[in-house]
């Protein structure tokens, strides 16, 4: 789901002055750090899409469950650059295009039949791509017979509605998992391998499907090359950071560790579907990995603040940090932020180890689960810990008050239920 990126107000320096230096070596790490993520987003999706090679080649349980595999591994490194979208239009202009979600399955692929045939809100709800050649889209007859990555940029957010999702991450997943038809029981999607194996086809149009999943995995690798190349040292994101001053690049830093804490995550991500009790108000929903990108998402603030991230071959990049210069200007602010990050990040991995060893995510959040529901909640309440303690910090150095991105479902949960 896209949404603007936030506004910061700054207002003059008044905390102890910073030297410029100091801030600008900052804001270089914040972007080595991006540049790293990226790579590694990258670097793991070509493994997903040589596993994908593999499946092809030979369809079988154990190939569509390693590409599985491998798309799980390529979520790591995406979630903790999610931080990044905030603040910097760049990246939350391009984020639709490969982490858009919900999607209306029913646009790709065959789906169960309470799924239902039709949508007040999206007229093109079941038109099914794989199964049809021909598309009407908007009253134009669409030339679909050869499934190709500028035919899913074309219909990606078809008609203006963000639930046309038919790119990115989560295309891939429900390509590979298929529909979770589960409810708030237990169970991922379970799409067999025979839907992805033209001379033994179940579901129908095994090729077609098979051109869309790998038309579906050039299509992120190349929107992953070119966000890598937007945080190169001439790229356009890492300059549009260093072409105002200092403060408003540690207000770029802010913006998107508060935001995607507040609005995003404890609000849009998580308390949402905790107040609907619904389970497609899962991230990854197809394959009952939420609890896993939560985590990451919450590791990647931390990253940012910390100024360190692990890359997926175990190297560190790091380097000066805003926790530095917050500890110069204000140790207790430091402290009590480095503090609350680190309970989020314990409380989402008490989130996974549920997942992992109770119950999925989607039956977490059900209604009437109160062992559940309280584990998601003790993960929404730190990440309002964090934010404040975010806020916090942002006052030691004199950035004013930034405005985070906000959520009707923790500003006015009326409007949810309207």
């Amino acid at each position: 789901m896209k949404f603007l990126a936030p506004a910061v107000m700054l207002t003059a320096m008044s905390a102890p002055v910073l030297a410029r230096a100091d801030m600008t070596a900052v804001l270089d790490t914040y972007a080595d750090i991006a540049l790293a993520g990226y790579e590694d987003s990258l670097t793991t999706a070509q493994a997903l899409k040589s596993a994908l090679d593999a499946l092809v080649a030979e369809p079988s349980g154990q190939t569509l469950d390693a590409a599985k595999q491998a798309w799980l591994m390529a979520r790591v490194p995406y979630q903790q650059t999610e931080v990044y979208r905030f603040g910097n239009a760049i990246v939350d202009d391009w984020e639709g295009r490969v982490n858009a979600w919900p999607l209306d399955e029913g646009l790709i692929d065959y789906v169960a039949p309470a799924y239902g045939t039709d949508s007040d809100e999206n007229p093109l709800y079941t038109i099914n791509i794989i199964a049809n050649p021909k598309l009407k889209v908007g009253g134009e007859t669409i030339d679909a017979s050869a499934i190709t990555p500028e035919l899913l940029q074309s219909l990606h957010e078809a008609g203006e509605v963000e639930a046309n999702v038919t790119t990115g991450y989560h295309a891939i997943e429900f390509l590979l998992w298929g529909q979770d038809a589960n409810g708030t029981g237990p169970g991922a999607g379970s799409r067999p391998h025979t839907d992805l194996d033209p001379a033994n086809c179940t579901g129908g149009n095994c090729d077609r499907r098979v051109a869309y999943l790998m038309a579906a995995a050039d299509l992120l690798i190349a929107d992953l090359e070119e966000m890598v190349g937007n945080w190169a040292a001439d790229g356009a994101a890492r300059k549009a950071l260093m072409s105002g001053t200092p403060q408003a690049g540690l207000s770029v830093i802010f913006a998107g560790m508060g935001s995607l804490s507040y609005g995003e995550l404890a609000g849009e991500r998580m308390k949402l579907g905790l107040l609907l009790h619904d389970p497609e108000e899962e991230h990854d929903c197809f394959s009952d990995n939420t609890h896993n990108s939560h985590l990451y998402d919450a590791i990647g603030i931390r990253n940012v603040y910390l100024g360190r991230y692990t890359r997926v071959d175990g190297r560190v990049v790091e380097g000066p940090s805003l926790a530095d210069v917050v500890k110069a200007a204000n140790a207790d602010a430091d402290g009590a932020l480095r503090q609350r990050l680190d309970a989020t990040v314990e409380a989402m991995v008490v989130m996974r180890k549920r997942a992992e060893t109770t119950e999925a995510y989607d039956q977490m959040i059900g209604a009437g689960n109160r062992q559940g529901n309280a584990v998601v909640q003790a993960a929404i309440d730190a990440l309002l810990d964090q934010t404040q303690a975010i806020e916090g910090a942002a006052k030691a150095l004199a950035l004013g008050s930034p405005a985070f991105e906000g959520s009707d479902s923790l500003d006015d949960p009326s409007k949810v239920f309207e």
